[in-house]
């Protein structure tokens, strides 16, 4: 039978062909009732680096998932005693699964090149190239924004700059080299669009962002004003490219249905560019006049009032759809997968938006919903970060070698 590198995918095949595709991208098979306890799973390994040899790009979602829900706090127009100690803890948590999961890829490249080198070839994996750049970026804004208050606001920012750099590079890189790859290599059928398309072309608008908040701490000058007008470059790319998916998306959905219960949780991506680019419009507004002139900066900021209420209004439909679309699949049968934390970061995004959204128009009604989002982002987070934890830790599915062909 051909490999997944070798025919076109559609959601027939996702279906039938779960089973052989790496744990980490989709369900795995033993995550029911007979699953066998994790300390059996690891008896079974030949060596402890076999724990490794399923690692795919996907894993670093649970960074930038864990990320988002201490970013989203520190500026959250709801604030109380102990919210943004136990956000910075959040972001502790993030930072070091960052360190953690880094050094696992590189023993996984190490030990398992040949497997390693072939995920850009694999037609669902390789679009989750675009989390490790995402996950550098939100791990060096709640640096900047948190860290500082135990680190100090000098090592924050020198980490964040780093950090920025290194997943804006990234960042650009998957935004290019993956389509790339779905054009020129890639076979997918009319219904193969998902939401794990947007995955490689978000950490442009993610870098937009976390640019913003550098700004302050960028030269005056030249240097100032060429990181606000590459960040609203960096805006415009990753904008233009996901309205193409979205409406691809649309379309499948439309066309083809559901597909898979287990690509389900996918759906929630769409919200990753929506509210990322609202959080971005208005952070840049908010950071502009200290890089431009003052009339300029009011017209970046009406334009990031109207931009970002447009947007704000798709994104409540987005929600409601794919709300109904998995309570809907959840009834039936939702297995857990990695693409659980599709619920996290996306939402987590729309909270950032509409907390930016709630300073610059003051309106009550943005707030309470910023404040209604962030519950829903922490109550999907802990459910998740259970769910990962007993999945790889306690029985070790999640980490177990994907089925042979």
């Amino acid at each position: 039978m051909c490999s997944p590198n070798e025919r076109p995918v559609s959601r027939e095949w996702i279906g039938e062909h779960s089973d052989r595709m790496p744990t980490s991208t989709l369900a795995h098979p033993n995550t029911g009732a007979d699953a066998a306890p994790g300390r059996r799973f690891f008896q079974q390994l030949e060596h402890p680096g076999q724990i490794v040899s399923n690692l795919t790009p996907n894993w670093f979602a649970s960074i930038m998932g864990t990320g988002i829900v201490a970013n989203a706090a520190a500026s959250l127009p709801l604030q109380f005693p102990g919210l943004r100690t136990g956000a910075t803890i959040v972001w502790a948590i993030a930072a070091v699964l960052l360190v953690a999961l880094t050094i696992a890829t590189v023993l996984h490249w190490v030990r398992y090149r040949a497997t390693a080198s072939r995920h850009h070839l694999n037609p669902l994996i390789s679009h989750f190239y675009g989390a490790p750049p995402m996950a550098i970026l939100t791990v060096g804004a709640g640096t900047l924004l948190l860290g500082k208050d135990w680190i100090g606001l000098p090592a924050a920012v020198g980490i964040d700059w780093v950090l920025w750099t290194i997943g804006t590079i990234l960042g650009l890189g998957s935004a290019v080299l993956v389509p790339y790859l779905a054009f020129t290599r890639h076979e997918n059928k009319p219904d193969a669009a998902f939401g794990g398309w947007l995955m490689p072309i978000v950490p442009p608008m993610v870098s937009a962002s976390t640019g913003a908040l550098l700004l302050p701490y960028a030269a005056a000058g030249q240097a100032r004003e060429t990181l606000l007008w590459a960040c609203y470059g960096m805006f415009g790319l990753s904008l233009l490219t996901s309205i193409v998916v979205i409406t691809l998306i649309w379309n499948r959905l439309s066309q083809h249905k559901i597909g898979a219960a287990a690509m389900v949780p996918t759906l929630w991506i769409v919200l990753g560019p929506v509210g990322q680019s609202i959080t971005a419009v208005n952070l840049l507004a908010g950071n502009a006049a200290i890089a431009v002139g003052a009339s300029m900066a009011h017209g970046l900021l009406v334009v990031a009032l109207v931009y970002g209420f447009a947007m704000l209004g798709f994104a409540l439909l987005w929600t409601t759809i794919a709300g109904l679309i998995t309570i809907r699949t959840a009834r039936e049968h939702l297995p857990f997968s990695l693409t659980w934390w599709s619920f996290t970061f996306p939402v987590g995004t729309v909270v950032t938006g509409l907390n930016g959204l709630a300073l610059h128009s003051g309106l009550v009604a943005v707030q309470v919903l910023a404040v209604t989002y962030y519950v829903g982002l922490v109550a999907a987070w802990l459910t998740v970060a259970t769910r990962t934890f007993h999945g790889s830790v306690i029985r070790g599915t999640l980490l177990a070698p994907p089925k042979a062909a």
